[in-house]
């Protein structure tokens, strides 16, 4: 599941087949030795199951493990439960996929609780708010209340196994009650089941994985089985990785699951997941760090939830470990999100059979069966800790509402966060209802007011951490959030001896500088009258002067501007672009890149159109009776282009990254709302892209696959007026010196040691002897053993400043600095100026961190490095991203920016129209 980085897939053909047949794909078996030919009764040794209950075998005709079940199976065999016993298990709808699958969850308990779902969440509501719940009613209500655990399986589509366990764990409870676990998790606790985050994932690898297999299935790992092609199974249909989506909230996979969370509020929360097939079960407690804004309540809940796994682990004889990898300091994964809210949540590990049969290193053959036993008894085991601990986990929810709000009184770095609302106001309202989405309390003002001696505009908004979910206002909106001492002393160390560091995931989030929006803080509350803001509030948009006489202008710097253009382009409105900033009679100022949509050159219903675009929008439109202007470019000038509706090509396919591809195709139809043409990447060899006016290569390592003569097909296209984009490590590609697509080198890391180039040189030639060396101390052998031309260090991920140029067309309406992720360790030379121009670069050394942890040799490195390239080609040009500005569809502020290197240099360009 770690970060160190669709296609529709018609697989529903062979779910039918499955449906109606098994038999139709079954092979031969192979069935562990522990396990015998009735896989249900050994699951869980000593149940006794009411034959009432449907069975795997009696549903869908096979048995418990014995095939990886498919999306359309689940629905069925959760149906088939429900009608069977409707008074302990309610199935509901919470969201369709891209691709319309599907998403459910399961409420399973006694008939008592089933029955009272909805007066379950409105308590719970009201035990997570100490503002309108005092001490005493919260106690009647811990006193009547059941507790609740959320298991939630396969957010990772080829990470098989969890869906069959959440499968078997619905059965389980449901036939046999009266087992002494059962009895106690049925009597306290209402187990909540959400069995498949990811239906279009899943549904993409068992179709590839089934297509696959012979007369019996094979468990060497060269297998094609065990080898998925492009885009594998993980990702859903836009190739996110969903348990990276959880702050941003782009995919509505997400946002069902989190509505849902946020109107229980379970206690527990456990995420289920695969890793590698060597390994054993990983479940808490979790690797260092933790997330600081975590309480130590919460750990301890899942110390003993993990506890409770071993002892049951130990009984049954399945290795397991903990601690060692996976921690708990990002705040935007499936196991750490709830946390925020108050539950105790945490990740398990299971070792992956990826398919029904799986060799170790050991020589163990690894079944599905085993992998599905194993989260089974997890969820099982998990359950039980849950009620056990019922009225703890009651108690320490409440009181982690009661301190999250003293915590945000006590905020020494300022209690409320506010949102001028004046520069970039799309971004600005893209960030409150996100916050709402979250269940944030989010209000914006309606009046004027003024707090820690500052002015502000009716329309600001403003979050006080004084509240319930406080602890993740201040952990996603604050600008460093540090990790433990001790574990970046320890991180050092390993790097000073050449060891990998055990930093697992980016270290920076914040989503004020992600968003490039602007936030301030206030110590004290902000006292003004204001209105709650909803998550599906709408961006409003306007237009003055409906009835202009000349025509209409947009003013260009954010994502409101930005679908205004996408959306007047396809509706084939003529539009105009300013390169530079201009004053219209000495009156109206407006920032280089605003949009100018003249009367003259269109339609006679063109107030009509903007108007209905500005409303679906939310864009801001002025319009003009007069093109007279003062200062800056005229209408008329060479400075003014003309937008173009330009047909968008994107690599896709191997070698290219898929959550690099995924994310940027999302971005620009999802975001900018604005089709994308997917082509196999080998097809770029040869291809004729004269009906292409972008291409762009998502990051990935072209040099196999395009070669020598991919890249001279796709020079000559830029030559002839095409605009091709690189990101991330395309950039690499395009840098190389015989594809010679952009004149720049990835750097080596700088040493501080004036011979070290000296002494390369000097034995370039003699490999086979070097001179005498002297070693006479540990720091000594370690210098010895380094490699004299070896890369940066790598860069798990954190936020990095950018300083942009302001003069270059490219950039027309970008603000002046921004944050991007800096991830890996490729840092670029600056382009000549006889070549190109860097039009974006990372700040000073001193500045160039945003938030996150980086190594002190890259921030010198670093430091005014390139980050946007521009290099004119002919009548095309190239523009390359050093590192990736669509990275998990939530670095909102670079959209501008991106908006510009596709449509403005699409008009820039000069081919034969």
């Amino acid at each position: 599941m770690a970060f160190k980085y669709k296609p529709i897939v018609c697989s529903f053909v062979v779910s039918a087949l499955f449906a109606f047949s098994p038999s139709l794909f079954a092979t031969t078996v192979v069935t562990d030795k522990n396990i015998n030919a009735d896989n249900t009764a050994t699951m869980w040794p000593g149940s006794q199951y009411n034959a009432a209950i449907p069975t795997f075998k009696s549903v869908l005709g096979y048995d418990v493990g014995e095939r990886i079940t498919s999306h359309s199976d689940m629905l069925r065999y959760f149906d088939a439960l429900q009608q069977a016993e409707p008074q302990r298990i309610k199935v509901v709808e919470y969201g369709r996929t891209w691709e319309g699958r599907k998403l459910i969850y399961a409420a399973i308990g006694n008939a008592k609780h089933i029955a009272d779902l909805d007066g379950f969440a409105k308590n719970m509501q009201q035990l997570s708010d100490p503002r309108k719940t005092n001490k005493n009613t919260a106690k009647e209500l811990i006193g009547q209340l059941p507790s609740s655990v959320w298991l939630e399986y396969s957010v990772h589509g080829n990470e098989i196994s969890s869906t069959d366990a959440a499968m078997m764990m619905a059965y389980h409870l449901l036939a046999a009650p009266n087992e002494a676990t059962n009895q106690k998790i049925l009597n306290n606790t209402i187990v909540f089941i959400d069995p498949l985050q990811n239906p279009d994932g899943r549904s993409r690898f068992i179709s590839r994985y089934y297509a696959t297999v012979g007369l019996q299935h094979s468990g060497d790992r060269l297998s094609a089985e065990h080898n998925e092609p492009w885009p594998n199974g993980r990702s859903n249909h836009y190739l996110f990785d969903m348990n990276r989506d959880w702050l941003a909230i782009t995919q509505p996979e997400t946002a069902g699951r989190i509505k849902a969370m946020n109107h229980y509020r379970p206690l527990v929360v456990i995420d289920l997941h695969e890793m590698g097939g060597d390994q054993s079960y990983y479940f808490s407690p979790s690797a260092q760090p933790f997330n600081p804004h975590m309480t130590k309540t919460q750990i301890n809940n899942m110390n003993t939830i993990g506890k409770n796994n071993g002892k049951h682990f130990d009984r049954f004889g399945f290795d397991f470990f903990t601690r060692e990898v996976f921690d708990a300091f990002y705040p935007g994964y499936g196991d750490s999100w709830p946390t925020f809210y108050g539950a105790s949540a945490s990740t398990y590990e299971v070792s992956s059979s990826r398919g029904e049969l799986f060799k170790k290193h050991s020589g163990e053959n690894l079944t599905y069966l085993n992998t599905v036993q194993r989260h089974f008894v997890a969820s099982v085991s998990t359950a039980e800790a849950v009620a056990d601990n019922h009225e703890k986990l009651l108690n320490d929810y409440y009181q982690y509402q009661v301190t999250a709000i003293e915590a945000g009184k006590n905020n020494k770095n300022g209690r409320v966060f506010i949102i001028p609302n004046e520069r970039n106001k799309a971004g600005s309202h893209r960030l409150a209802t996100l916050m709402a989405q979250h269940d944030v309390d989010v209000f914006k003002a309606t009046e004027a007011f003024s707090s820690c001696g500052k002015q502000y505009q009716a329309g600001a908004y403003f979050i006080d951490t004084a509240q319930p979910k406080g602890r993740f206002v201040t952990t996603t909106f604050s600008k460093q959030v540090d990790m433990d001492s001790q574990f970046i002393k320890e991180q050092e160390r390993r790097r000073s001896r050449k060891l990998h560091d055990e930093i697992y995931d980016i270290t920076g989030w914040s989503l004020p500088l992600m968003f490039d929006v602007d936030v301030e803080q206030c110590a004290k509350p902000v006292t003004v009258a204001s209105e709650v803001v909803n998550s599906d509030d709408k961006l409003l948009g306007n237009v003055s002067n409906i009835d202009a006489t000349v025509g209409f202008i947009v003013p260009w710097g954010d994502m409101a501007a930005g679908r205004f253009l996408t959306a007047a382009l396809l509706q084939n409105i003529v539009i105009k672009s300013a390169d530079k900033a201009f004053v219209l009679d000495d009156k109206q100022q407006f920032a280089a890149g605003s949009l100018i949509i003249e009367k003259r050159s269109n339609d006679a219903d063109l107030a009509a159109k903007i108007a209905k675009i500005a409303e679906q929008t939310g864009a801001q439109v002025v319009g003009v009776n007069t093109s007279w202007v003062t200062e800056g470019p005229s209408f008329g000038s060479d400075n003014t282009v003309n937008m173009i509706a330009p047909n968008i090509a994107m690599a896709w396919d191997e070698p290219t990254s898929s959550l690099s591809a995924g994310n940027s195709r999302f971005v620009i139809e999802r975001q900018f709302n604005y089709p994308v043409t997917a082509i196999r990447t080998a097809m770029l060899k040869s291809a004729d892209l004269a009906n292409y006016q972008v291409l762009i290569l998502p990051s990935g390592d072209y040099k196999a696959v395009l070669g020598e003569r991919g890249a001279a097909n796709i020079k000559q296209w830029v030559e002839r007026g095409g605009v091709l984009i690189t990101l991330g490590d395309a950039t690499k590609f395009a840098a190389e010196p015989e594809v010679g697509l952009l004149d720049v080198k990835r750097e080596r890391a700088f040493k501080n040691t004036a011979a070290t180039d000296t002494q390369a040189a000097k034995h370039a030639d003699d490999e086979a002897m070097v001179d005498g060396q002297l070693i006479t101390s540990k720091d000594s052998l370690i210098k010895a053993s380094e490699n004299l031309q070896e890369s940066p260090d790598f860069v798990a991920g954190v936020l990095a400043n950018i300083e942009v140029d302001q003069e270059h067309w490219l950039t027309a309406g970008v603000h002046k600095n921004l944050v991007a992720i800096a991830y890996g360790n490729d840092i670029y030379t600056p382009i000549k100026l006889a070549s190109g121009k860097n039009v974006a670069w990372f700040a000073g050394a001193d500045n160039v961190l945003a938030s996150g942890y980086l190594w002190q040799e890259n921030k010198q490195q670093l430091a005014y490095k390139p980050y946007l390239i521009h290099q004119p080609m002919a009548k095309g040009m190239v523009i390359g991203f050093t590192q990736e500005p669509t990275a998990r569809a939530y670095l909102d502020g670079l959209n501008v920016m991106l908006l510009n290197t596709i449509f403005r240099a699409s008009a820039h360009a000069s081919p034969l129209r």
